[in-house]
């Protein structure tokens, strides 16, 4: 039992000691983004080319699925609300889902699952074939051209696709209601938007915009540590991905709760 209890010990230990250690890595990755970002040049012309690669290249999966999401959203919702005879209320209870909730979260999980990877696979195969010492030798900061020209595209894209998404959602759910109750979209829109204000819209575009930021910074530095060739690549476009993930929920949870005490003070 003895040598077993050590030996849990000093795994322990060692998860804790890597886990102190992404931490410190991580934040001094944000904290040279920071830095590097106020600096010239600017690198315009690529920051407008990722803006195209994440927001245009990804206007049909998101056009697709928050068709999917109005439509379902509206269909799940109609038989709980028809139950207290309150199916009146059906378009503002989808406005406030979507806009507050659904359009930005659905939104940075396809962004973090189709650009996240992509940039993650994309620069860990310049890392692992040693393009990125290249432009260091070139004497183009690879830190500057790379990372902050594709975290700067995210965090501007994904809250233009997020009030995308929640427009081609309401449409969706128009669609379901008209078909119901043949409501015309001027009461649609005007019975959904009543209970909707600037703090809710003004919520969304900043979740949205830390979300992209987050996708964006940690697909870079997850792509930037890969190793071992094409395997090292194919983790780091997977960590990319599943790390992605896991921050956007953890921050969704704290912003809900900031919304929340804003809200307590009349905000």
């Amino acid at each position: 039992m003895g040598a077993h209890d050590e030996v849990g010990r000093t795994v322990i230990s060692t998860s804790i000691d890597r886990l102190a250690l992404g931490v410190h890595d991580g934040a001094a990755f944000v904290g040279r983004f920071f830095k590097e970002v106020a600096r010239p040049p600017y690198h315009l012309r690529e920051i407008i080319h990722q803006c195209y690669e994440v927001g245009y290249r990804t206007l049909p999966l998101i056009t697709l699925t928050g068709l999917i999401t109005g439509i379902v959203f509206t269909k799940q919702s109609r038989p709980s609300l028809a139950a207290f005879g309150a199916t009146s209320w059906l378009p503002s209870l989808i406005t406030i889902a979507l806009i507050r909730s659904l359009a930005p979260l659905i939104t940075a999980l396809i962004c973090a699952g189709k650009v996240g990877s992509s940039i993650g696979a994309e620069l860990g195969s310049m890392k692992v074939t040693e393009q990125v010492e290249a432009m260091e030798v070139s004497a183009i900061n690879p830190f500057k051209y790379l990372v902050v020209t594709r975290t700067l595209a995210t965090t501007l894209m994904v809250p233009a696709l997020t009030l995308y998404c929640g427009v081609v959602g309401l449409f969706g759910s128009f669609l379901n209601v008209r078909g119901n109750e043949a409501a015309s979209l001027a009461s649609f829109l005007k019975s959904g938007f009543s209970t909707i204000g600037f703090l809710d819209l003004g919520s969304s575009v900043v979740k949205a915009a830390v979300y992209g930021f987050s996708v964006g910074i940690i697909a870079c530095y997850h792509g930037l540590r890969a190793t071992s060739g094409t395997q090292g690549v194919g983790r780091a476009a997977t960590a990319s991905v599943v790390m992605s993930m896991f921050v956007i929920f953890v921050e969704e949870v704290l912003i809900v709760q900031v919304n929340v005490w804003l809200r307590g003070y009349g905000l």
